[in-house]
């Protein structure tokens, strides 16, 4: 919220009413209790404006010496200058007694005691006080900092998906442009429409789940093209995707995955592909034959830790995964609840 071009954060909101309400009990309770007592109003009055000089003392130690001295110099500094800042005050406040108090109102020999017992009981206070939203502070920049590497993390890794997409796509492309050139222009279409999603929505914090998911059956349906029937692809999609969202790009690495080392040396490929959504979640299954002498490429499984990498980010208390691999078939098994952390 903004008054007058000031940001007014919780943390400000907080402080304000803190000092507000502060301040209206220490300068209102000794009225609430004065009554009608005659002497107690002519004292009162006189002594105020030294009761506001207790403000600045506040504001001086819980707004600069904690988060300023205290940071950068350290305990021992801090405690100097905080009691330097004590015998100002209460050096002050006797001043000010001795001038605005008449001697018909005040024992004289109390001028001392009520001068320092006072400046060194809201010190303490302004202490607590300082010291509490300085480790508020320190937690929260911590937390932030947190979000922020997390954040570059996370961009890194998306801005890795993108040309190891894109590679694999252009891969294909060649391969048709070689031996079946006519589905060549198909598949640049469908490609076209795949990298428009990737540009325009993958950028985004979170997708809707219906063009995610229209986005992976563009991607099988792109994979169908080039392989024909060569390949036994199987893809079912049940449920209604309704206003559910999800991380951008996050289900295509385990499809891709499943097209590189579920065809090519593989006798009888079967890629399959089994997605359930419901409103609390949605279950992902893919399930690929596989080489029975393993993958001799050093750079398999990018793909795989880029996603895993991801979920432990997004999605660290609402996914479960489970990779398996046996019997000559390679299986994915993907829980995903809606609920999600905002990096």
């Amino acid at each position: 919220m903004k008054i007058f071009n000031f940001e007014l954060t919780t943390d400000r909101m907080f402080r304000l009413l803190f000092h507000l309400v502060f301040w209206i009990v220490w300068i209102g309770f000794p009225i609430i209790n004065a009554g009608n007592n005659e002497h107690f109003w002519k004292f009162y009055l006189a002594i105020l404006p030294v009761v506001f000089t207790n403000i600045p003392l506040f504001l001086l130690n819980s707004e600069w010496l904690i988060p300023r001295i205290f940071r950068r110099k350290g305990l021992g500094i801090y405690l100097l200058l905080l009691l330097a800042l004590i015998l100002t005050f209460s050096s002050l406040q006797m001043i000010l007694k001795e001038w605005l108090i008449p001697e018909n109102l005040v024992r004289k020999h109390w001028d001392v005691f009520w001068s320092v017992v006072p400046v060194i009981f809201l010190t303490a206070i302004s202490t607590g006080y300082g010291f509490i939203v300085f480790l508020l502070n320190e937690e929260k920049g911590r937390q932030e900092e947190q979000q922020e590497r997390l954040r570059s993390e996370l961009s890194f890794l998306r801005s890795q998906i993108s040309p190891h997409f894109i590679f694999n796509i252009l891969n294909s492309i060649v391969y048709l442009i070689r031996s079946r050139s006519e589905l060549a222009e198909p598949v640049t279409i469908k490609l076209s429409e795949l990298l428009r999603y990737m540009l325009y929505t993958s950028r985004e914090a979170h997708a809707p789940l219906d063009q995610e998911l229209e986005y992976l059956e563009n991607y099988v349906e792109l994979q169908k093209i080039r392989f024909g029937e060569d390949v036994d692809i199987r893809m079912v999609v049940e449920g209604q995707a309704n206003m559910q969202f999800i991380e951008p790009m996050l289900l295509i690495p385990f499809v891709e995955n499943a097209f590189k080392h579920g065809v090519g040396l593989v006798s009888d490929p079967v890629i399959d592909i089994n997605l359930k959504v419901s409103d609390e979640g949605l279950d992902f299954r893919v399930k690929n034959k596989i080489s029975p002498d393993g993958d001799k490429d050093p750079d398999s499984g990018i793909g795989l830790r880029n996603v895993v990498r991801r979920l432990e980010l997004l999605y660290q208390d609402s996914h479960s995964l489970r990779i398996n691999s046996d019997n000559g078939w390679f299986e994915v098994n993907l829980y995903l609840g809606f609920g999600r952390k905002n990096p």
